[in-house]
């Protein structure tokens, strides 16, 4: 046998994936403002598309064949496709034509060291910021500078995590006047501006109010004590009775532990839905949301007008890869959609028991389970399921939500941990004596779920439910205070 190079002629097969088949798997995963966002950018940079934003009650639909202006008609069946609207994309499972993929057929897309610090104004643009800054107004100085300094390290909470010593460091300052300057913030409103620790915001707030006497400084030096429930040690180390106890642990509770969280900035609003389960008869309507359907058309009418120009080879080449990408888009957001059709018509069919009776009704349920019986791979129901919400009678719930392991029941099935969950918390709000753990393992085998004292454990303390000793601590306390 010979050694030495040469050329072989060999034949195989691999499986590649494109960039726009990369680009398609990627839209599975993306929520509508991000489907959005890309659509956006592909009318950005492709003449040939066009995007008009869905609006309520009206129809969306994708079209690949769109010619625009006036006296511009449109293609065979477009029409009736968008006229269809609401019945196209309706379906019922417990109807037969879930049973093939034709149940539908409308998809959607959806300078100087002089120079103003920007950075600066921006960091002040939160409402807490702005709320002690304007506070701070003519207060000069170095303890006006440091307090400025303090102001822009405070967390949301209000509280201080920066350590005085840096912010002294930082500011070429005494550790005297970083002081003084953080007694500055600590004077602004709210009360507990500032603070270091729990203790200190609520001394804060008692000084503020007048009420931090001896007694209550005790108190607050105290309150690991206090979250014991250890009262008897307390009244001792207060030097008070039970009635002043009670209404030192009243005022206590009266106080904000976290007073910068008022200026938060609200949150953000609700997700909108992508799909929208109704009642309808003895079974389920399944409707993609058309509001947050963007619409996105091919402009073909000026395709053929830059197409009939005089043109050279590399622009006839760039006007066929801008219309072959507008195509391929189209038929992207259009695959996505009737993927996330099949997908939530699947988990509505297995989580039937949910829609019409709860969250005590949900059943445990896998990914795999859902792909093979929509015969799709356990990875695109993985994709779908990503950032999508349902809205139904019960609700906004992701997608994920009705994926959850399973616990022994009565019922050939099993439960879903979810139920189990929802069951524990209502047999704790509805306690009128402290359950303990085995007490909620018998309550909850009578309906009909099997556990063992460690899962119930483990399942309460994930909710974050304490303990029996803990809830029963805490309403002593709560009992005294009232």
């Amino acid at each position: 046998m010979g050694l030495g190079p040469g050329l072989q002629l060999r034949q195989s097969q691999s499986l590649v994936m494109t960039q726009q088949l990369q680009q398609a798997i990627k839209l599975l995963a993306l929520s509508n403002l991000e489907v959005e966002a890309v659509i956006a950018e592909e009318v950005a940079r492709n003449p040939l598309l066009e995007m008009r934003s869905g609006e309520g009650g009206d129809s969306v639909v994708v079209r690949e064949d769109r010619e625009t202006g006036d006296d511009a008609p449109d293609p065979q069946g477009a029409d009736e496709l968008a006229s269809r609207g609401e019945e196209a994309l309706d379906t019922d499972w417990q109807a037969s034509a879930l049973e093939t993929d034709s149940s539908y057929e409308v998809a959607g897309g959806s300078g100087g060291e002089d120079a103003f610090d920007f950075d600066r104004l921006a960091a002040c643009e939160s409402g807490l910021c702005e709320h002690l800054m304007a506070q701070l107004h003519g207060a000069g100085g170095v303890e006006g500078r440091v307090a400025e300094a303090i102001v822009h390290e405070l967390e949301e909470t209000g509280y201080l995590s920066t350590p005085l010593g840096d912010i002294a460091e930082a500011l070429g300052v005494s550790r005297k006047e970083a002081e003084a300057g953080l007694r500055l913030v600590q004077s602004l409103d709210p009360p507990g501006i500032g603070a270091r620790s729990l203790s200190e915001c609520l001394a804060l707030q008692a000084k503020a109010a007048d009420r931090h006497d001896p007694a209550m400084a005790r108190l607050i030096d105290n309150l690991d004590l206090l979250a014991k429930g250890q009262m008897a040690a307390l009244k001792r180390i207060c030097g008070v009775d039970d009635e002043d106890l009670a209404d030192m642990v009243r005022e206590l509770r009266a106080y904000d532990p976290k007073p910068g969280c008022r200026f938060a900035p609200e949150p953000d609003s609700a997700p909108e839905p992508d799909v929208i389960v109704r009642r309808s008869g003895t079974g389920w309507t399944v409707e993609l949301n058309p509001a947050t359907l963007p619409k996105v058309l091919v402009n073909r009418r000026y395709y053929a007008e830059l197409k009939s120009g005089p043109q050279d080879k590399q622009s006839r080449a760039w006007l066929s890869d801008c219309l072959a990408s507008a195509n391929w888009l189209t038929r992207a957001l259009d695959q996505r959609a009737r993927t996330i059709m099949k997908v939530t018509t699947e988990i509505v069919k297995q989580q039937e028991g949910f829609f019409r009776e709860g969250v005590r009704a949900l059943k445990p349920l896998t990914l795999a389970k859902v792909a093979e019986a929509i015969e799709m791979h356990e990875s695109t129901v993985s994709r779908v399921t990503s950032n999508k919400y349902l809205l139904c009678d019960r609700g906004l719930i992701e997608l994920k939500y009705f994926f959850s392991s399973g616990v022994a029941a009565d019922s050939g099935d099993g439960a879903s941990a979810e139920a189990v969950k929802a069951a524990i918390g209502k047999l704790v709000a509805e306690e009128t004596e402290i359950l303990s753990d085995d007490a909620l393992v018998d309550l909850l085998k009578s309906q009909g779920f099997d556990l063992a004292r460690r899962t119930v454990a483990k399942y309460r303390e994930a909710m974050g439910i304490g303990s029996s000793i803990q809830r029963r601590r805490q309403r002593a306390i709560a009992g005294k205070a009232a």
